[in-house]
């Protein structure tokens, strides 16, 4: 079988194609935008095989939500999520002297092997005034593309080391005092016509998954303008919550489909995840994009099918 197709538009975005179909089954973005929803690489669109589009970009009520992207929406002060910040008491304020940026440092690989293709990135974390906070390492792995099943999967790794000579204190507007709005870390925003979608895990469904723990959390939604649904299912490798910095410190899911479709593994959703001066927090997920409403145990069999 020939390998994903990679694109590579040096400074701005790479491309990787099914080369069977020709369809692009995501870009990753680079090239840094507005300052006011903190600049940071992301994937859109994401496709389904059979060519829908499973995120969304800069949503109206939403400016800096972009794709399926990773970042901190309160760290040690800081917003590197973008636009307003969560102040307990105060609700969501404009406050641009809080709003930090990821940037692109390069790529140590952009390659396609076989059956898989990978994106290795080196980025750096900063807050507002520009202060080197944290930087991290990153790789995207595209594999198990399957025309048959209608299925493909996207292996995201981040290692992020802090680089002050204090703690770095991850947290949530959960953690700042509101309820039920733990979001942070790895995080898709789902398109429009998603909303009132279907949320699945191994022993739920709905929105009493908020908040909640479970190796794996599916969302299936219903497109506009082509027939036909998709699920996109997210998991943890079997490390997250046991290995390196952060380790013993589980994730929850923040998971939404009013007034929007959202997921978010999140790292600090009911307390602050604290990064020691020099440590690293690694953290390791799949995700599945699929064509089709799947079910429980269609979702099940295929994660058994295909361990870390």
């Amino acid at each position: 079988m020939t390998g994903p197709r990679i694109a590579h538009a040096h400074g701005d975005r790479i491309t990787v194609t099914e080369p069977a179909t020709g369809v692009a089954l995501f870009s990753y973005v680079y090239r840094p935008e507005a300052a006011w929803e903190a600049p940071k690489p992301y994937l859109h669109p994401v496709r389904t095989l059979g060519n829908a589009v499973v995120t969304d970009y800069r949503p109206h009520d939403h400016r800096w939500h972009k794709g399926l992207q990773l970042t901190a929406s309160h760290l040690s002060g800081q917003n590197l999520w973008g636009g307003n910040t969560y102040v307990h008491g105060a609700g969501y304020l404009a406050l641009p002297e809080r709003v930090g940026s990821m940037a692109h440092a390069g790529f140590d690989e952009v390659a396609s092997y076989g059956t898989h293709a990978v994106i290795e990135e080196r980025l750096t974390w900063h807050p507002y005034s520009g202060e080197l906070w944290a930087d991290e390492r990153r790789r995207i792995e595209v594999h198990d593309i399957d025309p048959a099943a209608g299925s493909w999967a996207l292996t995201w790794s981040s290692a992020v080391t802090n680089r002050r000579h204090e703690p770095l204190l991850f947290g949530s507007p959960t953690t700042e005092g509101r309820e039920r709005a733990g979001y942070t870390g790895l995080f898709w925003r789902g398109p429009r016509a998603f909303r009132e979608g279907r949320v699945l895990g191994p022993d739920g469904e709905g929105p009493g998954l908020m908040g909640r723990q479970a190796p794996w959390l599916a969302y299936t939604g219903e497109h506009d303008g082509i027939d036909g649904h998709a699920t996109v299912v997210f998991a943890h490798a079997p490390e997250n919550d046991h290995t390196g910095a952060g380790g013993g410190h589980p994730a929850h899911w923040f998971v939404r489909s009013e007034p929007f479709a959202a997921v978010a593994p999140s790292w600090a959703f009911h307390d602050e995840l604290e990064l020691a001066p020099g440590d690293t927090l690694a953290r390791r997920y799949r995700i599945v994009v699929a064509d089709g409403a799947w079910e429980r145990d269609r979702i099940a069999k295929y994660l058994e099918e295909h361990p870390w």
